[in-house]
């Protein structure tokens, strides 16, 4: 008798894909305005690889993407629906979701929380160079789908080679929402995302480098995300 297969939901896997990454301090840079600050690092929980499809999915029941393939990241992902995502995930496990987003323009972060949430600007540059001092973690070729290999579209997650610290599509294949505002005085509610896209040459393509755009009406075929979480 045939042993029936029984497939296991997306979410299940989710503890066992964030990687722990110690504490550190990483120096930011903003050319716009010619700054640079360092910013410490507490330990913390980042996931191996950017949301999928399948998960985005199984967690809210639509799948927004331009491109088809469970195991590619999700896109087409404003920075609000992110940040819903992930307190929908908390509420799943039972803990404390990290945004309050009950209106259109008033969003809040809350850092404490035990819940998902996006991995901080200063978190996701620290994380992406995983103790290196170079703009990328190896070869652009080998650890990224970018405008010369993509062939016009994402990947399934995983393919390309992980950093030190074992996180994969760090740089290439979609952007990735951060859960900070950048500038407020001078763009309002913009929030930052980082890594560059499958259709990204690979001057776009580097750990320093962040964009910035409207947290609830910008979204486009090489934005997503990947979840962090507080130890």
């Amino acid at each position: 008798m045939d042993q029936e297969f029984i497939k296991v939901p997306a979410s299940a896997s989710i503890r066992t894909q964030m990687v722990e990454i110690p504490g550190g301090i990483v120096e930011l840079r903003d050319d716009r305005i010619k700054h640079v600050w360092s910013v410490t690092i507490e330990p913390f929980l980042m996931a191996k690889y950017p949301v999928t499809q399948e998960l985005y999915f199984e967690i809210i029941q639509q799948n927004p993407s331009s491109f088809t393939g469970d195991n590619n990241p999700v896109e087409n992902v404003s920075w609000k629906e992110a940040a819903h995502f992930c307190n929908v995930l908390s509420q799943k496990e039972g803990l404390n979701p990290c945004y309050s987003l009950e209106e259109q323009d008033v969003m809040s972060f809350d850092e404490k929380a035990n819940g998902y949430r996006l991995p901080t600007d200063a978190e996701w540059q620290y994380t992406c160079k995983a103790g290196t001092t170079e703009v990328r973690y190896g070869d652009i070729n080998t650890i990224s789908w970018y405008k010369d290999n993509s062939e016009g579209s994402t990947h399934p997650v995983g393919t390309k080679e992980p950093n030190a610290w074992g996180l994969y599509d760090m740089l290439g294949n979609v952007w990735e929402w951060c859960s900070d505002i950048y500038d407020e005085t001078v763009y309002g509610s913009y929030r930052i995302f980082r890594g560059g896209g499958w259709y990204d040459e690979a001057r776009s393509c580097m750990a320093t480098n962040r964009r910035r755009s409207h947290p609830t009406s910008f979204k486009i075929d090489d934005l997503g995300f990947r979840l962090a979480k507080n130890i």
